[in-house]
């Protein structure tokens, strides 16, 4: 589709299912060669594993989102395998869900170091390199759930989601003086394996408040996080995508009914 991620390096985080492993996949069969990163080591060496035998160009790594030394040798390790570091999709994210008259202050600062620190500390790892690069494309994974809708039992997930896109607008506006863009996606409801874990029932309950009547893929999220990082979009900085069948737009079920 687009020419300009072939031979690119690019870092997933958190790729060892789910969305993650969605973006490294699309990404590979685009030409990227993808360090896949997860802190389970031998479910990243089993999607690497997977790409290659596809034909692409991938290798494993574990690692921490929230300990700075692993950030710093995830970045490492893509320049020693790949000679560049260019792009990086910092997807890794946890979700547990928990009423907030029940959440524990470990379970909410576990979330928030997750998914906020986590982006936090894989971007300063990153950036040194990507100045040096002749590129430089950093996509968040956000969520509809905080930055535009809620969901019981996710304070701490939809307050971390919301916290990426306001590190999103100023980190943008820092780096955009050495060509580097920072972007987001913005998923609804998509068909990953923790979601498939609800049943029938919710899969298909879910589908039905989606104008489109589908789940989203995890290609669909993909093929979002790859667009953005293409030369084609370097003049798009600090902009969200939301990737979710058009979710957000009714006003209720009874809207899409009348539709």
């Amino acid at each position: 589709m687009f020419t300009s991620i072939n031979d690119r390096s690019v870092i997933v985080t958190g790729a060892s299912k789910g969305i993650g492993k969605g973006i490294a996949e699309v990404f590979a069969r685009a030409g990227a060669k993808v360090l896949v990163v997860a802190r389970n080591g031998d479910a990243a060496e089993e999607v690497a594993r997977g790409i290659n035998n596809d034909g692409g160009i991938a290798s494993a790594t574990s690692a921490d989102v929230t300990s700075e030394e692993d950030m710093k040798e995830m970045a490492a390790i893509a320049i020693e395998r790949h000679g560049s570091l260019d792009i990086l999709c910092a997807n890794a994210g946890i979700y547990p869900q928990t009423k907030l008259e029940d959440m524990t202050v470990e379970e909410w600062d576990s979330v928030l170091a997750t998914n906020l620190k986590g982006n936090f500390l894989s971007v300063k790892a990153c950036l040194p390199h990507m100045k040096a690069s002749d590129y430089g494309r950093i996509i968040l994974t956000s969520s509809i759930t905080g930055p535009v809708t809620g969901f019981p039992g996710w304070t701490h997930y939809g307050a971390s989601k919301s916290a990426q896109l306001g590190f999103m607008r100023t980190a943008c506006m820092e780096f955009a003086k050495f060509g580097i863009t920072v972007n987001a996606v913005l998923p609804g409801n998509t068909l990953t394996e923790g979601l498939m874990e609800l049943g029938q029932d919710y899969l298909d309950t879910m589908a039905a408040s989606v104008p489109l009547k589908r789940l989203g893929t995890v290609e669909d999220i993909g093929n979002a996080a790859l667009f953005l990082a293409t030369k084609e979009a370097g003049y798009i900085t600090g902009q969200t995508i939301t990737i979710d069948g058009g979710q957000i737009i009714p006003e209720s079920l009874e809207a899409l009914q009348e539709a």
